[in-house]
């Protein structure tokens, strides 16, 4: 299989369904998002961590092309004419958002309680985490867009909106688990 198929040389690529779109199209920068956290997970899972973030980054990037899929099919394709999904993939269920809500309570019982804004840093690995967290934001807030023009299940928006969370608490994690320094930003006062 070729990787290059010249079929996107002016611009237009294809949807799942064969519908064929502007590469700027918000579903296209959707799932496109999606991609480029995808990506910053498996940046994430690269280094020195504990193999159980590791192995749940894993298992948190199969969901997001799962989500990727579900962004690539339009409403109107979703569904085969004999009311069958046309997607043959598991869909994101109730029990994904919930294993983020546990992963995150687990961790926070090992944390001080937040008492401001933390400022990204203090080390590589956490600021990898405030990346993928900004970026999954984006890929919500496009995702967000889409649904007011093309409804999507709203169990995308709620992942994304929990997975964010989840990679905010994951960078408090990793800060406590190698001994960073959590910076917290404490507004200057005015002169």
């Amino acid at each position: 299989m070729k990787i290059y198929t010249k079929t996107g040389d002016q611009g237009k690529t294809s949807l799942f369904g064969g519908t064929r779109v502007p590469k700027h199209h918000i579903r296209i920068e959707s799932y496109g998002t999606v991609d480029e956290l995808n990506s910053y997970l498996g940046l994430i899972r690269d280094q020195q961590i504990d193999q159980n973030y590791k192995t749940f980054l894993a298992d948190i990037q199969y969901d997001l092309f799962t989500v990727g899929a579900i962004l690539a099919t339009p409403h109107e394709n979703e569904m085969l004419k004999n009311g069958q999904p046309r997607l043959n993939i598991q869909r994101i269920e109730e029990k994904d958002i919930e294993k983020l809500e546990l992963a995150m309570d687990a961790m926070n019982e090992s944390l001080p309680p937040m008492t401001n804004f933390v400022l990204p840093g203090g080390h590589t690995t956490v600021s990898y985490c405030h990346i993928a967290r900004c970026v999954c934001r984006r890929a919500e807030r496009l995702a967000v867009h889409l649904n007011e023009i093309d409804p999507i299940d709203e169990r995308v928006l709620q992942y994304l909106n929990r997975l964010s969370d989840y990679l905010f608490v994951l960078a408090r994690k990793l800060t406590f688990d190698l001994q960073a320094e959590e910076v917290k930003w404490i507004p200057k006062k005015n002169s």
